[in-house]
């Protein structure tokens, strides 16, 4: 049998897909970005703290509606096209963020930034295993996976000093100068592939509706269920009934027309159904940890967003620092190991913040963050080769967007997860402290009769101070229990699934899209 032809690859392609991965950090960027100014942005629109939180609901919701989506969209229209047009209605809704007066306008134009940001993610990976040969992947897929990793690590930090030393409306402006570039180099650089405009006849309407409705509404549902009690809110049992008959109709449609909206035919290749629940549990870890830091550093140690940007940039210099070392490994060892090595890495890096207490900083976060950027990189670059190379190159734009679309569920359910178990464990532990703290504890006294001989010299009611004090601390205490509590969990399940890497099929050399 004779070997498959490797594409050709040219400057003006290089440069191209260059272009591509700029869009691709913005888009995944802007994901965090707001994430440590949202104070900031709250007090400019005068919204209320239900309102706010849905300036990062709004875009996270779209953008999951559509990625999946952007693997029809360009076979359609052609990779160009739908990049080139993504790209410049990112630029111009993220301008618009920056002038919005109100938070309804900002809700709209987030949603929209959100979406077109959607059509710019899955077309990189896509490209990266299509356009390039097989012996370049190595060089590649580091590239890529540092993107995927880095932006939504570093967004807390690049948002919260953008916001800190000008304003929040600099969270957005930073994306004009760079999306009008990527937009004129998208237009006059991209040429992978041709339209397919007779594929617009055939778009599955009510298959996109239940698209948006179960993707939609799932979302929702992660996002205000743990802050909302669950399904005891009318609107999340509401939009909980709409995600589930969104999601049966979707799957229907899915499996039974002949040009779906969403092609799942790829899930048959064993290595890639794998590596996309490889990418779901990435997700978690990737968007869970980067939540969590943040949280803790504001929640305890009263951090404000740049010290908090300052602490947490360690863990993005360490996957830059990994990449050029995941790159080379991939070539000389078995990816299986590497993803192994990598899955152990992190759950190592979640064990060392389960001594965590309400005194840590910088230092004690130092090696833990450096550990988990490591991983991250070692992780990242086997699932995409592992699981995107096997595909067939008719199989890879559908793929791709399953693939990204894993990874952000992952984070949407590891953060509902995250919430849910910081109220309900936190409470648990506080209930708990609060029973040993009683009359007859003679240290509980002690402390007690210090705290209230203090604030009574400073002229306070001591014994009434005493007691709002104890019970601050003992929030604390009970905050932290849970922060560990989640800790050990993230470990348990990183380490468990760690040997499942195994399982999957390693890829001969010169693999160049054969379905497995």
């Amino acid at each position: 049998m004779s070997a498959p032809v490797e594409p050709e690859l040219t400057p003006r392609r290089i440069a191209a897909f260059l272009v591509m991965v700029v869009g691709m950090f913005m888009a995944i960027l802007d994901i965090q970005i707001v994430s440590a100014s949202l104070a900031e942005i709250q007090a400019g629109l005068a919204a209320s703290p239900d309102e706010i939180s849905w300036v990062q609901t709004s875009y996270l919701i779209a953008e999951v509606i559509m990625i999946p989506l952007s693997a029809f969209l360009a076979r359609m229209m052609s990779t160009r096209t739908l990049f080139t047009l993504s790209a410049a209605g990112f630029t111009a809704s993220s301008f618009l963020c920056a002038t919005s007066g109100s938070i309804n306008e900002m809700i709209i134009w987030r949603a929209l930034q959100g979406f077109l940001g959607g059509g710019m993610i899955p077309s990189v990976f896509a490209a990266a295993f299509t356009i390039f040969p097989a012996s370049k992947r190595n060089i590649v897929s580091p590239m890529i996976g540092l993107i995927a990793t880095l932006a939504p690590t570093v967004g807390p930090t690049v948002g919260g000093y953008l916001s800190h030393t000008m304003s929040w409306h600099w969270l957005f402006l930073v994306n004009v100068i760079p999306g009008i570039g990527v937009t004129l180099g998208a237009l006059f650089l991209i040429d992978f592939d041709r339209p397919n405009w007779r594929l617009f006849h055939r778009f599955d309407w009510w298959g996109l509706a239940a698209l948006a409705a179960f993707l939609g509404g799932l979302e929702y549902v992660l996002e205000e269920g743990a802050s909302n009690d669950w399904f005891q809110d009318q609107a999340v049992a509401g939009v909980a009934v709409i995600m589930v008959v969104g999601g049966v109709v979707s799957f229907w449609r899915a499996l039974t027309r002949d040009e779906p909206i969403v092609d799942l035919s790829a899930f048959t290749n064993v290595n890639f159904a794998i590596g996309s629940a490889f990418s779901f549990v990435m997700g978690i870890g990737l968007y869970g940890l980067t939540y969590l830091y943040p949280l803790y550093l504001a929640s305890i140690r009263g951090y404000d967003s740049l010290m908090i940007g300052e602490t947490v940039f360690v863990s993005g210099l360490a996957m830059f620092a990994t990449a050029p070392l995941a790159g080379f490994l991939a070539s000389k060892v078995d990816l299986r190991l590497m993803l192994l090595v990598g899955f152990l890495g992190f759950a190592a890096s979640t064990k060392m913040l389960t001594g965590m207490t309400d005194d840590w900083d910088f230092h004690e976060l130092l090696w833990p963050q450096i550990l988990r950027g490591m991983s991250l990189m070692l992780s990242m670059v086997p699932i995409n080769n592992l699981a995107l190379s096997t595909l067939s190159p008719d199989k890879m734009k559908g793929g791709s967007g399953l693939f990204n679309l894993m990874r952000n569920l992952g984070g949407a359910m590891g953060l509902a997860v995250i919430n849910t178990i910081l109220t309900n464990r936190g409470e648990l532990h506080y209930a708990r402290l609060s029973e040993a703290i009683t009359w007859s504890s003679s240290e509980a006294m002690r402390q007690l009769n210090m705290m209230a001989a203090n604030l009574t010299a400073r002229g306070y009611d001591g014994q009434a101070g005493a007691l709002v004090q104890m019970a601050g601390r003992l929030k604390t205490q009970a905050t932290v229990m849970s922060f560990i509590d989640i800790f050990v969990l993230i470990s348990v399940l990183f380490a468990g699934l760690a040997l499942a890497a195994l399982l999957m099929r390693k890829p001969g050399k010169g693999v160049s899209g054969a379905a497995h």
